[in-house]
């Protein structure tokens, strides 16, 4: 998988964690590459089963190739775990963001009322991605007030995407691009495992939609992930 993402010219991967044990797995793969990193952080879906767990996680934090936390958030949609308790750990990983000064990557799933309080209430003291952004505009607006990024995938290759107009709002410099690998498998490889080297097909397809060329959004998105995640190019 890394030689395919070489070829197809990506440069860098962070591999995302949504507990204690897939952040220590992340965590030994980073170790063994150069290109890669990690997180480690507590997903919404894991947040009843996961609490008792971020001491671990902070013990994480402290290595180097570990660039963020997350992936954490809210997800109201699936509602895996109660509402309370997901507030409770995302807002405990929150904390732990501005003990560390690590970034958060940030899952939000019908679940904006509460993510807007979250984002503004944090505003100017963390730095944040809304990954994988399907929200409203009144979050994209918090957002990006808070001086937040914003990051899109494969969904933005489906007919039916419908953040499209909100897309094209995102100013150039906090825009993102991921995989949210092994999910969302960009056209021509949707409905297949996920993987780093279609990146390059959810990159034309928003440069299209931005009318840009692919290689200076390519360059402008490479940028960006460096900044955020503090990686050195």
């Amino acid at each position: 998988m890394l030689k395919r993402a070489a070829l197809a010219g990506v440069r860098g991967i962070v591999t995302i964690a949504s507990n204690a044990d897939d952040a220590a797995s992340a965590l030994a793969l980073a170790r063994r590459s150069d290109d890669l990193w990690s997180t480690a952080g507590v997903h919404p879906h894991e947040a009843d089963k996961g609490a008792d767990s971020l001491p671990r996680i902070l013990d994480l934090l402290a290595d180097p190739r570990v660039v963020a936390i997350g992936e954490t958030g809210l997800d109201y949609h699936y509602d895996n775990a109660p509402r309370a308790v997901q507030r409770r750990v995302f807002d405990e990983q929150l904390a732990m963001a501005e003990t560390t000064a690590l970034p958060v990557v940030v899952h939000s799933r019908e679940a904006d009322a509460d993510m807007r309080a979250a984002v503004h209430g944090v505003a100017g003291r963390i730095r944040g991605v809304l990954h994988c952004f399907t929200g409203s505009a009144d979050l994209l607006d918090v957002a990006l007030a808070a001086g937040w990024l914003v990051s899109f995938g494969g969904m933005v290759t489906f007919r039916n995407f419908s953040a499209l107009d909100l897309l094209r709002q995102v100013p150039a410099d906090r825009l993102l691009l991921e995989t949210d690998a092994p999910y969302l498998a960009p056209v021509p490889h949707r409905g297949r495992r996920n993987e780093p080297s279609y990146i390059v097909h959810t990159c034309e397809a928003i440069a299209k939609l931005r009318a840009v060329e692919a290689d200076v959004l390519a360059r402008q998105t490479d940028a960006n992930a460096r900044f955020f995640f503090g990686i050195s190019a």
